[in-house]
């Protein structure tokens, strides 16, 4: 305890309640300067006995310092519960995100042999599939702008994966639903819409959430969950093709997709310590006109969208001529996911120091010349050096889409640190929206290139001219590559200085030992008197 010495001679009375600053300072010595000076006053005048008295005793512990500790402990308890809820959302979301590959390599088989659809269909089919992902940016504004149960990010998560449970359930459910091809492309519609919404509030969530607490690179990780899953994905996918029927798999990938609603409905938004959003609109469209973020965003837009994706005719030649084994292409896609989460996980630890646009140069031509790797399974090149098809296609078939996948991730990335507070989810969403479209238009490309040269499933003959065709569009970006900055922006640390606060509990020791030394002198004159 510490008690304000007042001596009784010359007492000090305050009429205001503003204290002195001298007085408060008194007021917070510690118990034992307080015991020692006085010991030392006794020692030195054994015979005088000041006369004291004790007004308002406080306590010496500082009452506002043990009130921001706590709130700090609050705060680092709610910071842990957050990271958690994190960790679980997004981490089980983007590893489902990554399992997609499961039920779609189910599908694709089941198109290609069961409705017997030629290569230029299958392919139609595939990318009319995914037009719902070109309505991303509506669903980024509307996640930011329009809250749910005062949330915006995890009610939107929700909504999308019920509608991946009701389309890939009634493909498992209903066999009539997967023999007709109008019922089965409202099931994909259906399904991509909900992946579509899921999507974006996941890319949100942790853009703002890093945002919010100042951790970069959470889109790193995110692409390790989706390569995590993505290998799991074709593994299985690959082995239960030749054991079970599709719709099992359909089966099986909604109850995956049940347990993740039953994980983001237990979540609890507020404990991420999101804040609310005006104008997202408005702020997209002022993020997209900066230079710094539409040059690259134009550049990774063209660079996917000049290439014509010729995957159908290659997915069907491997299947129809070459006869491989649905295990074969589904380890192939998981060789190509460990490859992409080693590309991550080095980009993480060591490629973030490399200038973006020489990293992504390099990218660019591992791209184009992965291309020719199909031109040299066409041609049976690996068979005159003695590799079998099967070989070849399992280490080397999945390699350009995996390169495709990378490279969109310094990208993410950029806008991500680029982003303005209060549009994440429109500016993340627009970048998914804008490579979704890309990626849509590479494949209708694809789609008039392989009608242009004839290549159907009796034919495959002029495949290789296509394939160089790919080879020759991969390299043009490389003409205007100088749209990609040198390097990614990096969030300057604030210096810590010293606060006020800080200052005055400094100086705070010195102040209260002088003021009562001077009390000791005017004792001693007096005992003199």
């Amino acid at each position: 305890m510490i008690y304000p010495v007042i001596s009784t001679k010359n007492p000090i009375f305050f009429n205001s309640s503003k204290i002195p600053r001298n007085q408060e300072r008194c007021s917070k010595l510690s118990s034992f300067q307080s015991r020692s000076i006085f010991r030392s006053f006794h020692h030195q005048n054994p015979g005088i006995k000041p006369k004291t008295q004790f007004l308002n005793p406080v306590i010496g512990t500082n009452l506002g310092e043990v009130s921001v500790r706590k709130g700090k402990k609050k705060k680092e308890s709610l910071w842990q519960q957050g990271c958690q809820e994190m960790l679980g959302l997004c981490g089980l979301g983007y590893w489902v995100q990554g399992f997609r590959c499961f039920p779609w390599l189910a599908l694709n088989f089941h198109m290609a042999y069961n409705l017997n659809l030629n290569p230029s269909t299958l392919q139609l089919v595939q990318n009319s599939g995914n037009l719902p992902m070109v309505a991303k940016p509506l669903f980024g504004i509307l996640s930011d702008a329009l809250y749910i149960g005062g949330a915006h990010r995890i009610p939107y998560i929700c909504i999308g994966v019920l509608l991946q449970v009701l389309s890939w359930g009634q493909l498992a459910l209903f066999p009539v639903a997967g023999q007709a091809l109008p019922a089965l492309m409202a099931c994909v519609l259906l399904s991509n819409t909900g992946a579509a919404i899921t999507e974006v509030a996941k890319d949100a969530l942790i853009t703002e959430y890093g945002q919010k607490h100042r951790i970069t690179g959470l889109q790193s990780y995110a692409f390790m969950a989706l390569a995590a899953g993505g290998i799991l994905g074709n593994l299985l996918g690959g082995y239960f093709l030749v054991k079970l029927p599709p719709r099992m798999m359909f089966l099986v990938f909604s109850v995956l997709l049940s347990i993740q609603l039953v994980v983001s409905l237990s979540c609890n938004e507020e404990c991420l310590g999101l804040a609310r959003s005006l104008g997202p609109l408005s702020d997209l469209m002022i993020a997209i006109s900066e230079d710094s973020i539409f040059r690259p965003l134009t550049w990774i837009v063209a660079s996917i969208a000049m290439v014509p994706i010729l995957s159908g005719s290659i997915f069907c030649y491997q299947t129809q001529c070459l006869h491989l084994n649905p295990s074969v292409i589904g380890m192939s896609r998981v060789i190509g996911q460990l490859i992409l989460l080693s590309l991550t996980v080095l980009y993480n630890r060591y490629w973030k120091q490399i200038p973006m646009r020489k990293l992504i140069g390099v990218v660019q031509i591992l791209y184009a010349s992965s291309l020719l790797l199909d031109l040299a399974l066409v041609r049976e090149i690996n068979l005159s050096i003695g590799i079998p098809n099967e070989v070849f296609a399992l280490c080397f078939s999945g390699l350009a889409e995996t390169l495709a996948q990378f490279k969109i991730l310094p990208f993410s990335v950029l806008l991500a640190t680029l982003c303005p507070r209060g549009c994440e989810g429109s500016l993340t969403s627009f970048l998914a929206s804008a490579l979704c479209l890309s990626s849509i238009v590479s494949g209708f490309w694809g789609v008039g290139l392989a009608a242009m040269l004839g290549i159907r499933s009796s034919d495959y003959s002029n495949l290789p001219v296509g394939i160089l065709i790919q080879f020759l569009a991969a390299l043009l970006p490389l003409g205007w590559i100088h749209h990609v900055p040198m390097s990614q922006p990096v969030e300057k640390k604030r210096k810590k200085g010293m606060s006020k606060r800080n200052r005055k509990t400094r100086r705070i020791g010195r102040v209260v030992v002088g003021s009562v030394f001077a009390y000791r002198r005017e004792r001693e004159s007096d005992a003199q008197k």
